[in-house]
């Protein structure tokens, strides 16, 4: 048995981090639509849709942290900074769906790849092979393209596309300080304090946020069965999100993977998508025109028919 184990130990251990990164890649993508459906709605509230995130993860996992009667591992001071940068990556990629497509907030959320990158190879000494900073580089080239459309060139999706891709640029440079954080708090301590304070942390700060910024906004919402299934995916799509990726991000590879798969998925979806065919206008522009047209062409080929 021990020497079956060993034998396919790394290839079920394998295949059993390739099955979490498919379910990353599930999650980010309900998280996505979620939030262009929130905001599709007439919705701005980014803040108040992390806050329920933080809020489930504080009380499920702060449980299980009370039950274990332990003192924190790490300085509570270094997880309110975790909590603020996750804040903060979280506020500009969900405000970005106000201006920008789906298509657009997602690809361009895999820019925390390259920042991640950037950090680790800075502060915590990884070092990166040729082949890893050349696909790197290819990353950043296809998402300046993405830019380049959103710009005008290819015509982006939104209202504001530019300023949508701005937003998610910002917010990925957040994503990695708490990605990085994250990562380095994971491989050296407890998973369980690690995901605890975040939610607890993020839910402080998402709090005094939505106090100054999104009072008034919340006020204008007329909620709706819709708008509230919504904020429900999305916290129980990021719930899930935060519980698995401490597992993958001690196999970093993997983790992109996930990202990227998500923007292949995308990337079909938008070239796949047909636009809808307008009805045509006649005359002064009534659509009931055509028929009358059709009748009378009806009418004038049964009167050319001869009679048999």
């Amino acid at each position: 048995m021990s020497s079956w184990w060993r034998s396919h130990g790394i290839l079920l251990r394998t295949l059993y981090v390739l099955f979490l990164g498919q379910v990353v890649s599930f999650v980010l993508a309900v998280a996505s639509f979620s939030s262009s459906f929130i905001a599709d709605l007439g919705v701005d509230a980014p803040l108040t849709q992390s806050f329920f995130t933080y809020l489930s993860l504080a009380l499920v996992y702060g449980s299980i942290l009370l039950y274990r009667r332990q003192k924190l591992r790490i300085s509570w001071y270094w997880y309110l900074f975790l909590g603020f940068v996750d804040v903060q990556g979280n506020y500009l990629v969900n405000k970005a769906y106000q201006y920008s497509s789906i298509t657009s907030v997602t690809l361009l959320d895999c820019w925390t790849i390259p920042w991640v990158i950037i950090l680790t190879w800075s502060f915590l000494g990884t070092r990166y092979s040729l082949w890893q900073f050349f696909g790197a580089a290819l990353c950043i080239v296809g998402l300046g393209l993405v830019l380049l459309s959103d710009a005008g060139v290819g015509g982006g999706g939104g209202s504001r596309p530019l300023l949508g891709d701005i937003l998610v640029i910002a917010g990925t440079l957040f994503f990695a300080l708490s990605n990085v954080g994250e990562e380095f708090c994971v491989k050296k301590k407890d998973r369980v304090e690690v995901v605890t304070m975040i939610g607890i942390f993020g839910l402080l700060v998402s709090v005094c946020e939505i106090s100054i910024m999104e009072l008034k906004s919340l006020e204008s919402v007329e909620w709706s069965t819709d708008i509230i299934l919504g904020f429900v995916g999305y916290a129980v799509s990021t719930f899930l999100f935060y519980t698995i990726v401490p597992f993958l991000l001690q196999v970093d590879w993997l983790y992109y993977i996930s990202f990227a798969m998500v923007a292949v998925g995308l990337i079909i979806y938008s070239k796949t998508e047909k636009d809808p065919i307008p009805l045509p206008t006649l005359g002064d522009g009534n659509h009931n025109a055509e028929y009358q047209v059709l009748d009378e062409e009806s009418t004038e080929s049964r009167n050319e028919t001869p009679a048999s």
